[in-house]
Order: C-alpha cells, then sequence, then structure tokens
C-alpha cells in the first residue's frame, strides 16, 4: 500500500519523534511505500529513515523551491512545480493517507483530502495520528462542525481518529482489506 503521511519538517522533541519513527518502522515492516513530501530534515526525515531502514519503499514529492532539501537515494523522487501539485501528486499517488503532528502546511494538506472526502471526490482512508493530544483541540472542533451541522457526511466516514502508531496501522491495513 502508498501511504502518504502529511507531517512537519522542523526538528521536533522526541514526544513527537519517537512515535513518528515507531509508525515509519511498522510501514516499512509491513512492506508498504511512504509517500511524502520528500525533505531529508526534521520529522520527515525521521520517518523516511524508518521506513527506509525497516525495508520499506520510499517516495518523495519534493517542490521546487524545497528541492535542495530533497532526501537523496529516494525509490522515486518527484519535483512539483509548487505546492498546489505537490499535494495534488500526493493524493494520486496514494493510496491512504495519514496525518501526523506539523504546522500550517500539515493543516493546510489535512483539510484538502477531508474536504476531497466531504464531497466524494475520494474514498481513500484518512487517519489523524493524534501524537501526545496535538490534535485534541482540532478533534474537538471538528465534532463541533459534525455536531452543528457543518459536515454533509459523518465525521466517521471522513477521518479515524489514532492515538498510538499501530492503531493507526491497522486501520488503514483494514481499510485495504475491506477494499
Amino acid at each position: 500500500m502508498n501511504i502518504c503521511v502529511f507531517l512537519s519538517a522542523a526538528d521536533l522533541d522526541e514526544r513527537y519523534t519517537r512515535p513518528a519513527r515507531e509508525f515509519a518502522e511498522l510501514l516499512g515492516e509491513a512492506g508498504h511505500t511512504l509517500v511524502w513530501g520528500g525533505s531529508d530534515v526534521g520529522l520527515m526525515k525521521v520517518v523516511a529513515d524508518g521506513v527506509h531502514e525497516a525495508g520499506g519503499r520510499l517516495l518523495g514529492v519534493s517542490v521546487e523551491f524545497l528541492a535542495n532539501k530533497a532526501r537523496p537515494g529516494t525509490d522515486e523522487m518527484v519535483i512539483a512545480a509548487d505546492l498546489a501539485e505537490r499535494k495534488k501528486l500526493l493524493l494520486e499517488k496514494a493510496d491512504a493517507v495519514v496525518i501526523m503532528v506539523g504546522g500550517t502546511g500539515t493543516l493546510d494538506e489535512a483539510t484538502e483530502i477531508l474536504e476531497l472526502k466531504k464531497h466524494g471526490r475520494t474514498e481513500k482512508p484518512v487517519v489523524l495520528l493524534n501524537t501526545a493530544g496535538f490534535y485534541d483541540g482540532l478533534q474537538q472542533q471538528f465534532r463541533r462542525m459534525e455536531d452543528e451541522g457543518f459536515l454533509p457526511r459523518p465525521l466517521s466516514e471522513l477521518v479515524f481518529f489514532a492515538e498510538e502508531p499501530a492503531g493507526a496501522l491497522a486501520y488503514l491495513e483494514k481499510q485495504a482489506s475491506e477494499r
């Protein structure tokens, strides 16, 4: 399975890097392919290292203005012209999406895939990995949107909230087996 991971390229504390590394190792050991932003820095590097060292494949999609930070030696690296094309390519190449901790770019990517799901433009499974409670506030906001009628589909059809890496991967593999 090609699993797209949206996440930060920042250097982060171990409370974020340890679960990200754990997820990456599980992904690689299971023989899946990481589809990610292609950067060889910060949390993106942690995840790519973990997948690679555990035997998984790496499919990066970088963008022209960040090409100098692209990871060398990937199985495949695509350089998009801009961020919009990058998001489009990441989603096209993925069978599923995992949203890890990140900043505004990660939030932009997360809301894009959820908007596509909301409108029935994709049925790819999406997991929000709520490491160290990072997305507690966002999860609360999504539930409010659902409760107050802002979502035309149940929240459970749009995204699965996982607290641990193993639960995130188990959900994706279960979804893949049911397709």
